[in-house]
């Protein structure tokens, strides 16, 4: 079903968080206490990530650079920068982002000039372009595109949800997020797939039409054919996929199911891992999931998902309870990343997809992974701040 508008309109067009009382009269939402479920969960996760971030790299640091806590101490200040801008962002009223009809579009050109200057410009890093530096500073642009596409697309929905009741409507916000998309998949298909997922998602949920993404989902199979087929080493990772113990690339995918099948119901303890000792590659970052499950066992891992579910919830919450249609689709934009990403990378550890380079949520390393996801959770951390409550 549909996600009908609860905007409230000024005279002006801009947004605000207002709604009717009883009387129909309609009276300005004043912010209140943000969802602190929210924040105890992703302060969980994060300071959860940094304790597997040191007990999976620890042996590696040591080796390499005589420091145990090499990349735990990298991390750790990501995670700092990351958590005091999500509460800088969760203080803001979400609706200063679009304040002004030119925003939105700022964003999503800055976005797409930043990623035609990474393809251009960047260095070559694993044999893709997917990293800017400027001095000490280091960052992927695709991050930033996962905040910008929520927030673009939040807004465009809000604006003309009544044009997404027509096919042409529908195709036109597909339109929108395809460059993004595309200029992203060149360089970083497995990224590109999370940003479609995102449009999908949100533009299903604001309309009530359902036969056209049909034919979204046969043209955006057809896209990521084809740019499976242009690089020769995604085609290797689907052969990978469904040979690893034939394939010469298959090593990573094997001990990470040995990791999770060593581990047994209650795992080895935490940091008596056997596989991290040099025989997984990545182990503390796309194979974080694997050591998870040999040191916790397979309680822990459900856990781990269980606490992923639970704050998906908590952002339904903030959707359903939102306001605006704005501030809803900032919500399910934000449930679509994360419900997503948590899917792909436990997929990929699990070879129940092929293998793929996308982090587990707030918990493998990556510095910026890790700031604007928290950045994202700011946004709803402020939706939520303007949620109806019951008097």
């Amino acid at each position: 079903m549909a996600v009908k508008a609860k905007t409230q309109v000024r005279s002006s067009g801009k947004t605000t968080g207002i709604r009717k009382d009883n009387q129909g009269k309609t009276k300005k939402m004043r912010p209140h206490t943000m969802d602190y479920s929210i924040v105890f969960l992703v302060l969980f996760l994060v300071g959860f990530g940094l304790v597997m971030i040191y007990s999976t790299s620890s042996y590696k640091g040591s080796l390499y650079y005589n420091d145990a806590a090499y990349w735990l101490k990298k991390q750790a200040v990501f995670a700092v920068i990351g958590i005091i801008a999500m509460f800088f962002v969760a203080r803001i009223d979400y609706h200063a982002w679009v304040s002004k009809k030119w925003l939105p579009w700022v964003y999503y050109i800055g976005t797409l000039v930043l990623l035609g200057f990474t393809l251009i410009f960047a260095a070559v890093t694993h044999g893709s372009k997917r990293w800017i530096s400027i001095g000490p500073i280091r960052f992927q642009p695709s991050e930033i595109a996962k905040v910008v596409i929520i927030v673009f697309l939040a807004w465009y929905i809000s604006k003309y949800v009544r044009k997404l009741r027509n096919v042409k409507g529908i195709g036109i916000a597909f339109l929108l997020a395809l460059p993004i998309i595309c200029v992203v998949a060149i360089e970083n298909l497995s990224t590109s797939i999370i940003l479609l997922a995102i449009s999908v998602i949100m533009i299903f949920v604001s309309t009530d039409k359902w036969w056209p993404f049909f034919l979204v989902g046969g043209v955006g199979a057809a896209i990521m054919a084809l740019f499976l087929v242009t690089q020769s080493y995604r085609m290797d990772r689907i052969y990978t996929w469904l040979n690893p113990a034939e394939s010469e690339n298959g090593l990573q995918t094997m001990q990470g199911l040995y990791a999770i099948g060593s581990g047994g119901l209650f795992g080895k303890g935490l940091g008596q891992s056997m596989q991290k000792m040099g025989f997984l590659p990545e182990t503390h970052n796309d194979m974080i999931f694997s050591i998870i499950c040999e040191e916790l066992g397979l309680f822990g891992a459900i856990c781990i998902i269980g606490l992923y579910f639970v704050l998906l919830w908590r952002f339904m919450v903030v959707a359903i309870n939102a306001t605006d249609l704005y501030g809803s689709m900032i919500a399910v934009g934000a449930i679509a990343h994360l419900g997503i990403q948590v899917f792909i990378n436990i997929g990929v550890v699990t070879n129940t997809i092929p293998n793929t380079g996308i982090p587990l949520p707030f918990i493998s390393y990556g510095g910026t992974s890790l700031c604007f996801l928290l950045i994202e959770m700011g946004l709803v951390l402020s939706v939520s701040r303007f949620m109806r409550v019951k008097d």
